[in-house]
């Protein structure tokens, strides 16, 4: 069998030798098992001429050229086909240096970049070959100019050098140079450190473009400025300072030719003006209540430049661009800091500075007033000052002054019900008197403010307790005593003309609450320790009866006062006596009265046989070292003799007295009129149920009266000062008046004109002090002084 002539095959480790290294070409035939077993010898050629045979078929080169090889065997010498020839270069020891121009690793859709191969080192001369991972190829030249680059020309780019001289001789690669190319149209961006120039100021504008990951002065852009529209001036740092107003925009450019960016945003720079607005609230309230009205206003003052309005705040709710901001039903959305400033019309680019911000608080909680008493036990016919309290006081409110009327059906009291005191409507004070308060009553006040008029919540009922049992509906204790122990049965019952009753009770923790165990007119209970309170009943109609205090010991190893619910007649007994929960009856007791001791009475009762004010105070006993709560009794002063048959006999000595009286006071005045010096009479008077007296004293012109620690019960005592003015000639009448259930008493004193009356520190045990002082016009331009001291028990 005949086979085709073989042809050898060369093969090379490299294509070019490494500076100082070799190349290892090997040659063989095919098919062959074995190159040693099959004969053959090897002949290698360089550019087509004999280099050297080659046994093993294997040889290292140092020089470049372009390498072949044959195989041979037998005698008669028997040649293959010659190989495919294998260039091998050889490296010199220079490198070439990729560059871009402009060097900028990023540029645009449309720009012109060149990209250098740059071989330095004596005058050799090159061919050029480029490798790169782009689209397109460069050619093989020693640049690559784009005249309008793209996308596809982004990419990373290497060169080497192949000496024009020897063929086989090269420059390693070089380094790798990366270009990108974005193909949008590039943006500027403007940017100012502030908005405004400041009076003798400038503002810094700074121009940009953006993505760029180097500075703006390595990628080549200049900056070209616009001021409304209109060419302003190129700046190479893109940064220039402005002292004008104005709209200002820029753009970026580079090359040859030059390639511009969009243009950037505009940016409005005012000039600021000296004129300083200030906002105002109307009415002046920095915090007001969902649903009122309020104004926020920008003023400027200065001139009679027109201007237009911006305001800034941090509110839900932004204010429209003028003068005033009316809100006309407030709400939280509201409430934030606000500050305006003023645009000249004449010229859109001057402004005034911003103003300081004023801060608004809305409130969505609907304000709810807070209602005090004083005193809140009362003597029959003492006065009552009621105080409600709101927040931020000084905001313009007006006050309303209702009494409570309470309702069955819902256990509360209705505000549709409440009843206006009179003159109670729109007071300008916080507080309102009532004078003559006689028995138990509740009470709840508002506040409005603006116009129209926005009204809290009414306040809840603060109470006035008497304990007056002569009131229209009373209440009866049973079993009759203050101090109860735990677990014993009360029953509370309403007394009066109604048909419907409830029972209140006001703790010692300030908490209002009804009795829930209503049986017809009586509360029926077991005491427990959270039963102290005071009570009293209400009647359907709005009627109060008398109140009374419940104390319950929850210790029974302590003993109780037995002391009447109820105030004690003056003249009538009283029995106090000290008990154990499981002993009624004690010996050996001490008994208080205000803190001093008063008896030891081994028989443990303390009996008064006829009760004077003077008894009137808080009582507590003491047994075998443990002391009970103590008890306030009240006496009650009534008129003595005041039955029927012996009403007529004092009405005619009252006639009589009256008609005397005013015979002597006819006298006094026309002695008065006649004398060339003043007359002066102070009297002084106590009503009572039994006949008064009168005393008259002189009093030099130089008195002073010093009115301090009055004790005077539960009286109520009134001073008044008279004036009357005939011709030259003056009288001065003061009256000093103390109300009780006694008789009365009346002392006259002479006044002068300088007389002084220092009032300091009025101490009437619980009672309040007043003193007012009335001035009226008679007939004949005479004038009357009227000074009232009134004693007001809390």
């Amino acid at each position: 069998m005949c086979l085709s002539k073989p042809k050898a095959e060369l093969r090379a480790d490299r294509t070019a030798v490494p500076v100082g290294g070799s190349v290892t070409l090997t040659c063989s035939v095919n098919p062959s098992s074995s190159s040693s077993s099959s004969g053959w010898k090897y002949y290698l050629y360089t550019d087509g001429k004999s280099y050297q045979p080659v046994t093993n078929g294997q040889i290292s080169v140092s020089e470049g050229g372009r390498y072949s090889c044959r195989g041979g065997r037998r005698e008669q010498t028997y040649y293959t086909e010659e190989s495919e020839s294998v260039r091998i270069d050889k490296i010199v020891p220079i490198r070439p240096v990729v560059t871009l121009y402009p060097n900028w690793s990023e540029i645009y859709g449309g720009e012109t970049i060149t990209v250098r191969c740059e071989i330095h080192g004596g005058d050799t001369e090159w061919d050029y070959e480029w490798e790169t991972n782009s689209i397109i190829k460069p050619p093989n030249q020693t640049e690559y100019r784009i005249s309008s680059a793209s996308s596809s020309n982004s990419g990373n780019y290497r060169c080497k050098g192949r000496m024009k001289s020897s063929q086989h001789e090269t420059t390693e690669w070089s380094d790798s140079v990366t270009l990108t190319v974005f193909h949008t149209k590039p943006k500027a961006e403007l940017r100012a450190d502030r908005t405004a120039v400041p009076v003798g100021g400038s503002v810094t504008l700074t121009c940009s473009v953006s993505p760029s990951s180097s500075s703006s002065s390595s990628s080549g852009w200049k900056y070209y400025w616009y001021r409304d529209g209109k060419s302003y001036q190129p700046v190479t740092n893109g940064q220039i300072s402005v002292s004008e107003g104005g709209r200002y925009s820029c753009r970026g450019g580079r090359g040859e030719p030059v390639y511009y960016t969009e243009l950037s945003q505009s940016v409005r720079i005012d000039t600021t003006v000296s004129n300083r607005p200030v906002v105002t609230l109307y009415p002046n309230w920095s915090e007001i209540y969902r649903g009122e009205m309020i104004t926020v206003r920008c003023e400027i003052h200065g001139g009679d430049t027109e201007w237009d309005y911006e305001w800034e705040t941090n509110s839900i709710r932004k204010p429209p661009n003028l003068n005033e901001y009316r809100i006309r039903s407030a709400s939280s959305s509201n409430s934030g800091n606000y500050r305006c400033k003023g645009r000249m019309k004449s010229s859109q680019h001057e402004t005034t500075e911003w103003s300081d911000s004023v801060t608004l608080t809305v409130s969505d909680n609907e304000p709810r007033p807070v209602l005090t008493v004083s005193p809140s036990w009362l003597s029959p016919g003492a006065s009552v000052t009621l105080n409600c309290e709101v927040e931020h006081p000084s905001a313009g409110w007006s006050f309303y002054w209702y009494k409570a009327v309470p309702d069955l059906k819902t256990f509360n009291y209705k505000s549709s019900s409440y009843e206006l005191l009179p003159d109670g409507s729109g007071t300008a004070q916080d507080s309102y008197i009532i004078h003559g308060q006689t028995h138990t009553a509740g009470y709840v006040c508002r506040a409005g403010r603006g116009d129209p008029e926005y009204h809290t919540d009414h306040s809840q009922p603060k109470f006035v307790w008497s304990a007056d049992v002569h009131s229209a509906a009373s209440l009866t204790v049973s079993p009759d005593r203050v101090q109860h122990f735990t677990s014993d049965s009360v029953s509370l019952t309403c007394e009066g003309n109604f048909t419907e009753w409830r029972v209140r009770k006001f703790s010692e923790d300030g908490r209002l609450s009804d009795c829930r165990r209503m049986t017809g007119s009586t509360c029926n209970f077991k005491t427990s320790k959270s039963d102290t309170g005071v009570y009293w009943c209400e009647s359907g109609s709005g009627e109060f009866s008398s109140a009374v205090n419940i104390t319950v010991q929850n210790d029974g190893n302590v003993p109780i006062l037995v002391s009447p619910v109820h105030p004690v007649t003056e003249g009538a007994s009283v029995n106090l006596s000290c008990s154990l929960k499981t002993q009624k009856i004690l010996s050996n007791v001490f008994f208080y009265h205000n803190d001093k001791l008063i008896q030891n009475d081994p028989r443990g009762e303390l009996k008064i046989s006829a009760v004077s004010k003077s008894d009137e105070g808080f009582y507590k006993c003491q047994y075998s070292g443990r002391e009970s709560a103590q008890s306030w009794m009240s006496v009650k002063v009534t008129v003595s003799g005041a039955d029927s048959s012996s009403s007529p006999v004092w009405l005619m000595v009252g006639l009589v007295c009256g008609v005397s009286l005013i015979i002597i006071l006819l006298l006094l005045l026309y002695r008065c009129r006649q004398s060339k010096y003043s007359c002066f009479t102070r009297s002084i008077q106590s009503e009572s149920h039994s006949p008064g007296s009168s005393t008259n004293h002189g009093v030099n012109q130089n008195e002073t009266h010093v009115y301090g620690s009055l004790q005077h019960g539960t009286a109520d005592v009134y001073e008044s000062v008279t004036q009357v003015t005939n011709r030259n000639d003056s009288c001065f009448t003061r009256s000093i008046q103390s109300e009780s259930h006694s008789p009365g008493s009346s002392t006259n004193h002479g006044v002068n004109l300088n007389e002084t009356h220092v009032y300091d520190s009025l101490q009437h045990g619980t009672a309040d002090v007043y003193e007012s002082v009335t001035q009226v016009k008679n007939n004949r331009n005479g004038t009357v002084y009227v000074l009232k001291i009134t004693e007001q028990f809390r």
